[in-house]
């Protein structure tokens, strides 16, 4: 992937490549965690570099639902959205939405080339919603 995207394959690359794989939608925080237990010496602001390159060149995809820390998730090259969990900050992914897609087309876009649209939808999770049902 790395050698696709014109990238020089490092170990910390590799290494925070496989961690957003393994761990999506995972904060900073948590990726430094899992890079450390295989390159324990691997300093945080090279973790914060490389994520600012697989961001760049399109192999991750930075999140960040109001409100949160940014995100980082493998999952890139389609449209899709995100469902947050208000009370534990839970993340998943929602395909797009199918029939009539609210506000995805802006009724005057003011001269801007739209070419996205951040649909974020929230609510409880499954264990949060049974939690308080209880």
């Amino acid at each position: 992937m790395l050698r696709g995207a014109a990238l020089r394959v490092t170990r910390p690359r590799v290494a925070v490549l496989s961690a957003v794989h393994a761990h999506s939608h995972a904060d900073t925080d948590s990726i430094i965690g899992a890079v450390r237990r295989d390159l324990p010496g691997v300093s945080r602001q090279a973790v914060y570099d490389v994520l600012r390159a697989l961001t760049a060149a399109g192999l991750v995809r930075r999140i960040e639902p109001p409100g949160s820390v940014a995100r980082y998730e493998s999952r890139v090259g389609d449209n899709h959205h995100h469902v947050v969990c208000r009370s534990c900050g839970l993340i998943a992914d929602v395909d797009c939405a199918a029939g009539e897609a609210p506000c995805l087309t802006a009724s005057d876009d003011r001269g801007f080339l739209i070419d996205e649209a951040e649909v974020v939808y929230w609510g409880l999770c499954p264990g949060c919603s049974t939690a308080c049902s209880s």
